[in-house]
């Protein structure tokens, strides 16, 4: 019919929940000889390229499993990157690899026309925008961002970002993407727990000015030339990570941003992290990392309910904010507490429909059972319909806390503060959160918080639950006081550099210190292996994440509850890369095996699916064991040996929580 609507209707419905839960192998394309490591859809959706250890690149007919062309691209190393260039008729494909070298090929002659050879280590990702039709950018493990320009003459590149000059020597960029709402924005993943998204017109105003002032050449010896200008860079992590970084690197596990990747409206960035999860930040709501900060009123201890107590009345003094407190300098116990704005109204509670109540209770059972994840994924359910109840965020946080997977204690802590915003008097809110500033290191912040506790709740002050967490806090903080002189003059604990190759500079101190938190996280995948690991947002309105996994399957989730609702096997060992089609019900995946692998919704009348991991639970546990694993078991079992003595119970990553809790933490309301 050529209805105008038609392809908005189509791109909007064209991926939902019964085609995932139908979500099955269509075939295997067949041609390379290596790992295929890049895959990439051109705009229309019609034509899929490949690159591989191979060094060919294939250009592929997805929807008839047809190969159009191969090419030996002239690299001599893995390819990891390729892509097509904006407005040149699918005729110009970009590869970069691990020689460290970019080409420029025309497919209609196949020729490589342009080699570009100024990285000095291996190529890891390309970036093209539609807005920059002869541009294109590279990210190396060389820590530079160059931006090419295939209008000049010239077979050279400039740099665009030198994160040595803010890192040191050592540092790695591994991914790069554009905003493809607004191309002067473009984000990059390195080694470490930042992502970073940079503005590149002010970067470009910013150059040419320096070029153009007439004291451009001249320096005093105090003069420091800044390399960006401010207001071009924001930095972005997972709250807990930098905290967390010097027990990772003791136990050899690298964090490093694999992908990053923005939703199709440009308003969230989503990144793949190594040794880690994968995280989702807001770009318009954006939020400090959580810290604690003291409630200054509540009501008495006769008048709480655990979260259904009326707060009429009630000044509400908890606040979120980045790096409230800290660690002064000589001593660990020092607080020092900022405060931000603004406050959060308290709301008075109300009383769940029937449908949520009931989808409430299911989770009690669940956590009953001692099933964690079931009970946070209901309790995800129904927060996500009934956003300002205190006591589905308490519960949850409760989950969270038992489970005990990387970040959860950190999650705990949000839902925690999150259920004391809506309800400054939620008692089990209280305590669970000194329990997580414990679980994640912060002592001091810890004992501060239990005494308010005690303070507010006395009749819970003697309690089994307050006095074993009071013992914890106090043998943590004797042993701190011990090592306390190690701290000095060594700025905030979370953000310090390791050693001089590795050197942080001022600027990017004060850019860490402005970082913005997450908004969802999304668990049960492992990345630990390679570096090149992707993460997808799949569907036209970002309604699903997808991610590869060591496990040698893909994992799918809910955007908006985070919920784990379809894992499936793609690879024999590693799965990579995967790239949703722009407007079709259809994915691209690729790994370790020489093929490439579409997935659509398969028909009804297929009841067999083998490539279905049915027990995504016992999938999302081992790759939690697997994260937590020795580097050496790791690579025992991936060369197919079997470690014994890896339980769930002691590879979560987390300090073992005290189990006499008392009624004060143990259940939920």
């Amino acid at each position: 019919l050529q209805e105008r609507g038609a392809l908005g209707f189509e791109r909007h419905y064209h991926v939902t929940d019964p085609f995932i839960r139908r979500l099955g192998l269509e075939a295997e394309l067949q041609g390379h000889s290596g790992c295929v490591n890049c895959l990439e859809w051109n705009e229309k959706g019609d034509l899929l390229a490949s690159g591989s250890d191979d060094q060919h690149t294939i250009v592929w007919d997805p929807l008839h499993h047809k190969k159009l062309l191969s090419m030996h691209t002239g690299h001599t190393a893995n390819i990891f990157s390729v892509k097509f260039l904006p407005h040149s008729g699918d005729r110009i494909l970009i590869t970069g690899a691990a020689d460290s070298k970019v080409h420029v090929h025309d497919l209609t002659v196949k020729e490589t026309v342009h080699m570009f050879g100024d990285h000095t280590n291996r190529v890891k990702r390309i970036a093209t925008a539609p807005m920059w039709p002869n541009t294109f950018w590279s990210a190396a493990e060389d820590g530079l961002i160059r931006q090419y320009d295939l209008r000049e003459n010239s077979k050279r590149s400039e740099v665009l970002i030198d994160l040595t000059e803010y890192c040191g020597q050592l540092v790695e960029a591994k991914c790069l993407t554009v905003n493809p709402q607004d191309n002067n924005y473009l984000a990059v993943g390195a080694s470490g727990p930042f992502v970073r998204l940079y503005d590149i017109r002010m970067i470009h105003n910013h150059r040419k000015s320096m070029k153009q002032s007439p004291s451009a050449g001249v320096h005093t010896f105090c003069d420091r030339q800044k390399p960006l200008p401010d207001g071009a860079a924001q930095y972005y992590v997972a709250g807990h990570l930098p905290v967390k970084l010097p027990d990772y690197n003791n136990r050899l596990r690298v964090l490093v941003a694999t992908y990053v990747t923005f939703s199709p409206d440009g308003t969230e960035l989503l990144v793949n992290m190594g040794g880690e999860q994968v995280y989702l930040f807001d770009l318009t709501y954006k939020q400090r990392p959580y810290t604690f900060l003291l409630p200054k009123k509540c009501h008495t201890s006769g008048e709480v309910q655990n979260g259904k107590t009326s707060t009429n009345g009630v000044s509400n003094g908890i606040h979120l904010h980045s790096n409230g407190f800290r660690l002064a300098e000589g001593r660990a116990h020092d607080v020092q507490l900022t405060c931000a704005a603004p406050l959060f109204p308290a709301a008075p509670q109300v009383e769940l429909p029937p449908y949520l109540e009931r989808i409430k209770q299911q989770a009690n059972e669940a956590f009953a059972c001692q099933l964690w994840t079931q009970a946070i994924q209901l309790y995800s359910k129904a927060v996500q319909k009934a956003p300002n109840n205190a006591m589905l965020y308490g519960n949850r946080a409760a989950a969270y806390m038992k489970r005990k997977w990387d970040g959860d204690h950190y999650d705990a802590l949000r839902d925690c503060l999150k259920a004391i915003s809506l309800n400054p008097c939620h008692l089990k809110a209280h305590f669970r959160l000194a329990r997580c500033l414990f679980e994640l290191k912060y002592v001091a912040e810890a004992l501060e918080c239990l005494d308010d506790f005690k303070g507010k709740f006395p009749e819970q002050a003697h309690s089994s639950a307050c006095d074993a967490l009071d013992r914890d806090i106090n043998a943590a903080l004797f042993s701190k006081s011990d090592n306390a002189e190690d701290k000095k003059g060594g700025g905030p604990i979370r953000l310090r550099a390791t050693g001089r190759k590795d050197s942080i500079s001022e600027d990017e101190m004060v850019l860490r210190e402005r970082s913005y938190d997450y908004k969802f996280r999304y668990c049960g995948h492992c990345n630990t292996t390679t570096d090149i690991k992707e993460a997808n947002f799949f569907g036209s309105n970002a309604q699903y994440i997808v991610s590869g996994s060591d496990d040698g399957s893909f994992f799918i989730w809910e955007k908006e509850t985070t919920n784990l609702v379809r894992v499936l096997q793609g690879d024999e060992s590693i799965v990579n890369c995967l790239q949703p089609h722009p407007s079709y019900c259809f994915l691209a995946t690729s790994g370790i095996d020489p093929v490439v692998r579409l997935w659509n919704p398969r028909p009804e009348s297929e009841t067999l699916n083998g490539r279905v991991v049915v027990d995504m639970e016992g999938a999302s546990q081992a790759n939690q064991r697997r994260m937590n694993a020795d580097p050496l078991e790791v690579m025992l079992l991936n060369m197919g040996y079997r470690i014994t003595g890896l339980t769930s119970a002691g590879a979560a990553g987390s300090d073992d929580e005290d189990s006499s809790e008392g009624q004060v933490q143990c259940r939920p309301s």
